[in-house]
Formats: C-alpha cells, sequence, structure tokens
C-alpha cells in the first residue's frame, strides 16, 4: 500500500451507495470546492474555514486510499450524500473565498503523527448531528476564541494529528495489479498482498501465518490465499484474481480500521514500497535486470527489438528497447515501465516460450518459465533448474548436492539459497529471471 497521492481525479456517485445513480468524475480541488461550498458559510472566520476544508479534504483521501467502495464492488469513489460521505452537489455554487482557499491548501491532508494514511476526518454540523469528530459549527466559535486551524484540529482530533504539505499530484492508479497473482508472481503487490494477509491473520487465526514477506509468491503465501478465501465465501483457487484482491482489501482495512476516526493506521515501514512500480531512465537494480533479461530474450525472435545488456542500468539502450516495445504491442510510447508495459512483457515473453521450438534452446539456452520457480513447485523447468544445480555443485563445494527429481524440495532450496548468497543476492529460496541465468550458464559450463 504505497504513500498516498493527490488524485487528479475523483469520481462521486451521485446518491446513495446502492442507489442507481449517475457517476461523475471531476477534479479533486474542484471537488473539495463544491463540498466546502455545500458543507460551510464563506462568510465563517478564515480559521474556521481552512480546518474545514482540511477534515474534507482528508475524508475523502481517506476514501479513496482505502479503496473503501471500490473494495466492496462499486465504480466510483466517494457518495454525494451526507449520510455516508459529505454533500457533493453536481453544478453546485462555488464561493469565491473558499475557491481561493482550497487552490492553495487542496493537497495537504491530516494524519496521525508516525502514521501514512490521511485520516477518516468525521464531522457533523454540530446542531443538528453530533458526532465523534469535528463540529462545523463548534469551528466558528474557536476561530473568534483566536484558535489556528492547526489547533481547532487539535481540538477534535486530537493532539497528536500533523498536516501533511504538499503532497504530490498524479493519477488515481486501481490497487489491483490487473492481472492475477499467483505461486510464481512477483512483485510489490505480492508483497503487500502477504503483509495484508499476516494482519488479517491475527484477527482470524485460521489464515495461516506467512513466514517471510519476500515479495515471492510461494507456497505459504498460496495456503494463506487458499484459507482466506474458504473463511470468506470465496471461490478456492489460491490465485489472487479481483475479487480476491479486493476482498483482502475491504478485510484488511476493517481490521486496521483505517476508514474509521480510531485507526490503529499504518506505519512507514508498512507503506513503504520495496520494489518499485514504475521504472524509468536512470534506474538501476535487480527490477531493471529483470525487464532487461525479458527485452533481450525477446530480441531473439523480434529483429526490431534492439539488443541490450543485461548489467542493471537503464540507460539509453533499455530505454530504446523499451520505446520500440511499447510502439509494437500498441503502448503508451513513453520509455517508462509501468503496470500495463510489465504485464505485456510478461505476457509476450510467456507466450514466446510456450511456443518455442526445441531447436532453439541450442542457441539461446535454457528459457526461463516466465514465472519465479519455489519450493513445491513441480515439473519439467524445476528438473532442468536441479540438473544446472547438480552441476553446479559437482565443481562447487559450498553448493549443496542436489537430486533430480522434477521436485522443488528442501535440498534444492538450500542449494538455491547457498547460490543465492554466494552471489550476493537475498536468499528466498525463489528462481528468478536473473537467478536462473546465472545458474543456467554456470551448469552449462559457460
Amino acid at each position: 500500500m504505497a504513500s498516498p497521492i493527490i488524485p487528479n481525479t475523483i469520481t462521486v456517485h451521485l446518491g446513495a451507495p446502492d442507489q442507481s445513480a449517475e457517476n461523475v468524475t471531476v477534479p479533486f480541488a474542484d471537488y473539495i470546492k463544491n463540498v466546502a461550498s455545500s458543507e460551510i458559510y464563506p462568510t465563517w472566520p478564515e480559521s474556521a474555514i481552512r480546518a474545514n476544508v482540511l477534515a474534507q479534504i482528508s475524508f475523502a483521501l481517506n476514501r479513496v486510499f482505502t479503496e473503501y467502495y471500490p473494495s466492496r464492488g462499486y465504480d466510483f469513489d466517494i457518495t454525494s450524500t451526507t449520510r455516508y460521505d459529505q454533500a457533493y452537489t453536481q453544478g453546485g455554487e462555488v464561493f469565491e473565498n473558499i475557491g481561493q482557499i482550497v487552490d492553495e491548501i487542496f493537497n495537504n491532508y491530516i494524519v496521525r503523527q508516525g502514521r501514512v494514511e490521511p485520516l477518516f476526518a468525521q464531522f457533523c454540523d454540530g446542531v443538528q448531528t453530533q458526532c465523534q469528530g469535528l463540529s462545523q459549527w463548534g469551528t466558528v466559535y474557536l476561530a473568534n476564541q483566536g484558535l489556528t486551524p492547526y489547533q481547532i484540529l487539535q481540538y477534535y482530533y486530537g493532539s497528536n494529528i500533523g498536516i501533511v504539505e504538499n503532497a504530490p499530484v498524479g493519477t488515481n492508479v486501481p490497487s489491483y495489479p490487473g492481472i492475477p497473482l499467483q505461486r510464481g508472481s512477483f512483485g510489490e503487490e505480492v508483497r503487500q498482498l502477504q503483509i495484508e494477509l499476516n494482519r488479517i491473520g491475527k484477527n482470524f487465526p485460521a489464515i495461516p501465518a506467512i513466514p517471510a514477506v519476500t515479495g515471492v509468491f510461494d507456497v505459504p503465501t498460496e495456503q494463506a490465499v487458499i484459507k482466506f478465501q474458504d473463511v470468506f465465501n470465496l471461490y478456492v483457487d489460491g490465485i489472487v484474481g479481483k475479487a480476491t484482491w479486493y476482498k483482502v482489501k475491504e478485510v484488511y482495512n476493517g481490521v486496521k480500521r483505517l476508514s474509521e476516526l480510531s485507526s490503529e493506521g499504518l506505519t512507514f515501514s508498512e507503506a513503504q514500497q520495496v520494489y518499485p512500480s514504475v521504472l524509468r531512465y536512470g534506474d538501476t537494480g535487480i527490477a531493471v535486470r529483470i525487464v532487461q533479461y525479458y527485452l533481450a530474450f525477446l530480441g531473439y525472435f523480434y529483429p526490431d527489438l534492439p539488443p541490450i545488456a543485461i548489467d542493471g542500468i537503464f540507460g539509453q539502450e533499455t530505454y530504446d528497447a523499451v520505446l520500440t516495445f511499447q510502439n509494437k504491442y500498441g503502448l503508451d510510447v513513453d520509455g517508462i515501465v509501468g503496470r500495463q508495459t510489465w504485464n505485456e512483457l510478461q505476457r509476450v515473453y510467456r507466450a514466446t516460450v510456450r511456443d518455442l521450438s526445441p531447436d532453439y534452446q541450442t542457441y539461446i539456452g535454457e528459457a526461463y518459465p516466465g514465472r519465479f520457480l519455489v519450493r513445491g513447485d513441480t515439473g519439467a523447468a524445476v528438473s532442468r533448474l536441479q540438473s544446472n544445480l547438480r552441476r553446479i555443485a559437482e565443481s562447487d563445494s559450498s553448493i549443496p548436492a542436489v537430486q533430480v527429481t522434477g521436485e522443488f524440495d528442501a535440498a534444492t532450496d538450500a542449494a538455491v539459497k547457498a547460490l543465492q548468497r554466494q552471489l550476493g543476492f537475498d536468499p528466498t529460496g525463489a528462481v528468478g529471471p536473473i537467478l536462473w541465468s546465472e545458474i543456467s550458464t554456470r551448469g552449462r559450463g559457460y
């Protein structure tokens, strides 16, 4: 779960959640101007207006950040009714002074100190309705007593709040990765899934803990997914498609109370991304090497893809290869490896390997199977892995001996981890494209 950004737009359902009504997508700042002009008065003291606007921003951002409605199967971010959210009047008048304030602070929001998510800044008018959060008319009284906007917010939400200022603005991208996650999948989405399942398991002990949060979808992750699906009456297949993904999100938000004023909250370490979701010119590291491996392999079959070195540096030749790939497969040609480019790169690679003639093995070596191999896997790819590991072990006593069984067993796991330590990799026991290439090369004596 990445740190929040201010979305360029927000989709508003013009009615109650289950009511048949129009969805409208509007710029986020315009949405806040409309809400503020519908909820409060332009004649109020400026400190009161600013405090209310910050509460309204935080409330809306909490809905977006937690995917409160998408995780429940809806196709919008927030509703227009105060029974559930905050007032939005399509085509409503925006007061000039309120609009100016919103333009100044629309990318500021409230958090608990030491927490990441926008505070679920509950509020009510304080006259006709009462609530645990901010009283809108009460802010007028406090402003007239000389309190600043921050002091007003502290009065209602506690002294342990902070204000995030000038947060980045960007596209609101759904958290679902766009393709199902299953055994052998890898990346930040898998890592977040593992974190969320482990937290859910504290409230639902039937869901087994995942011992190592590595970002690799291994057998323990699959077992946790299967039990989660069983507990929450989903189709049980161990694969995280869209329905399972958003059910995990909904339950996780629920056990963490992220959509409540008394939220457990997300720490910076929980929200920190370990694996980059976007790769661009100038980036370095293992994720870049994986992209380069795919592109270099595909270059054997598609001459229009320029040859590139697998060096972990996103330089000009990698940039040119990404541009060529994007143009060839009808993607946005921007030279950036985001979700769509990454998913298409994996799809094309797997399709190419699936249709690969055995004759090509002589020229290009053993093709990576297109998914991480993990303990518990079986099949021909595991047998090829074990054959190469056995040959490596014959000439390197630091690598444990492996039998060719076609089953990724404890001995195979130990050999893989030993080789990872030798190469300076994180010893996860999972074999991705870079390690596969290294094992294949060494195993064949090159």
